[in-house]
């Protein structure tokens, strides 16, 4: 499995091997060695989520108080979104800005997001499907939200599309909003999370 770390700390591309013959194809799409060895600890699983939306669907960007926040490993099992990763870290140096990736279900990519990070994707196929591993059960009492078309964090959301967003991910406030209301979890308080995660002595590499 190949792993790509993204312009974003915290975040990264695991790419599979697969292996086709003429019944189909088979590949690992997650392998905790693989995560472990960039996050320098273990994914606890404690939810698994599904969802499936129709082209030009956008969800996000959502986030959870930091601690505990929520950690999310994302791959496209049917179809083809485009998924963005957001700095929504206070005192990050790279506050405010995002990377984007193409998910779907012929590369079978998966993106990690670790806790504090803002996430969002727009369907770009009828039926795209996802799959989440996620760190900690939704907690509706933590979660928040920016709205994705907020044009300060210029997101590349394809022109094609009419986003179909919730009426709460409308209502969402934009980046500076929430930062105002202190409302945004710090780059601080998540490296420290991030290190109280690894065993003690655990020599993995982060940005």
């Amino acid at each position: 499995m190949e792993v790509t770390e993204l312009p974003i700390s915290d975040a990264w591309l695991f790419t599979p091997r697969k292996h086709a013959d003429p019944r189909g194809t088979f590949l690992e799409w997650f392998r905790t060695d693989a995560l472990e060895s960039v996050t320098g600890h273990r994914l606890e699983l404690a939810q698994a989520n599904a969802s499936v939306s129709r082209a030009g669907t956008l969800r996000g960007v959502h986030y959870a108080q930091v601690p505990p926040s929520q950690a999310k490993y994302v791959t496209c099992v049917s179809g083809r979104i485009l998924d963005c990763v957001v700095d929504i870290r206070i005192g990050s140096p790279t506050f405010g800005a995002h990377a984007a990736v193409v998910l779907d279900d012929v590369d079978r990519r998966g993106l990690y997001l670790s806790e504090g990070l803002g996430h969002a994707f727009m369907a770009l196929t009828d039926g795209a499907a996802i799959t989440y591993l996620c760190s900690t059960p939704y907690t509706p009492a933590r979660e928040y939200g920016i709205n994705p078309l907020d044009p300060d964090l210029d997101l590349p959301w394809p022109p094609g599309l009419t986003p179909l967003l919730s009426d709460k991910d409308i209502a969402a406030p934009s980046l500076h909003q929430a930062a105002a209301a202190g409302i945004l979890p710090s780059y601080a308080d998540c490296r420290a999370f991030y290190d109280s995660l690894r065993p003690l002595g655990s020599g993995a590499i982060r940005s």
